[in-house]
């Protein structure tokens, strides 16, 4: 599974990073790829290029924020959730996704 994924907190620091390290943890234990922006206080980092975004099986956006260019994905499967579920379960989230897909 080609995995892309934006994160984001309110305060754009801990949990943005946190959530980035789960979930690049969580596709590397599946055998996944997976690309994570962050959005945080320090603005974007490893943005994401609408090619790679177009190209994934689905796009995670764990935020509790506002995003900056979320058009980027108006027109693709997405999966937007809270930020902690990605801290706290991302073996589950991309289990549950997994199983969405094959379906």
């Amino acid at each position: 599974m080609n995995i892309v994924a934006v994160t984001a907190c309110a305060t754009g620091v801990a949990h943005t990073f946190m959530a980035k390290r789960a979930l690049e943890d969580a596709a590397a234990k599946q055998g996944y790829q997976i690309k994570v922006e962050t959005q945080g206080a320090t603005g974007i980092e490893n943005e994401l290029a609408q090619s790679e975004v177009d190209q994934a099986d689905i796009v995670i956006l764990a935020v509790e924020v506002g995003i900056a260019k979320r058009e980027r994905f108006e027109k693709v499967k997405k999966i937007e959730i809270p930020i902690s579920t990605a801290i706290r379960n991302a073996d589950g989230l991309l289990e549950k996704i997994k199983e969405k897909l094959q379906t």
